[in-house]
């Protein structure tokens, strides 16, 4: 398993997609995850600590595995089928181990509420995962997400196109690391 972390949320005001993008801890690689609108701004609205009167959605399960003497241990992206990922949440709780089934961004939701880890698979990563090389942006190599490669193989740039465009175009960058970068 990989350990990541959010690296920013962004979202494209035109199109209304919702991204995470998670970084590799002890490397290189992101992974893009499209996730809902609700979902993004419950992440940033916990890392950037805004306050909301009444619990949501996150909270509401943060405080019920609280109450019931569990903790959560970590979160883990464990799987991509058809395009779409999915995610672990493992709870301790009664000297037990619980895993739960879940959408990465409800995971990640909760992760950034209880301080857990995010942990993503390795055939998760190796598929889906975007090495950045330490040129510029438009030097950058991806693989699509979904698409599988060896390390070594030579990426074709008309096939990074989409993606590249789709970052690149991207309106609003909620930066995990600068909460005002991205606003007008």
């Amino acid at each position: 398993m990989v350990e990541t972390s959010i690296e920013a949320i962004r979202i494209n005001v035109v199109t209304d997609e919702h991204i995470v993008i998670l970084k590799e801890v002890n490397g290189t690689r992101f992974l893009p995850i499209w996730i809902g609108a609700f979902e993004a701004q419950a992440i940033a609205w916990e890392i950037k600590g805004t306050e909301i009167g009444r619990p949501m959605t996150h909270d509401l399960l943060r405080s019920a595995i609280e109450e019931m003497g569990g903790s959560v241990e970590r979160v883990v992206v464990n799987d991509l089928r058809e395009r779409t990922f999915y995610a672990l949440i493992t709870i301790h709780l009664d000297g037990r181990t619980l895993e739960l089934d879940s959408r990465p961004s409800d995971a990640i939701a909760l992760a950034v509420r209880t301080h857990s880890p995010i942990f993503v698979e390795d055939h998760v990563m190796e598929q889906t995962g975007i090495p950045m090389a330490e040129e510029g942006p438009e030097e950058r190599e991806a693989a699509a997400p979904g698409e599988s490669r060896a390390p070594s193989e030579e990426l074709d740039p008309e096939k990074l196109s989409v993606f590249r465009d789709f970052i690149n175009n991207l309106d609003i960058n909620l930066d995990v690391d600068d909460p005002e970068r991205g606003k007008d």
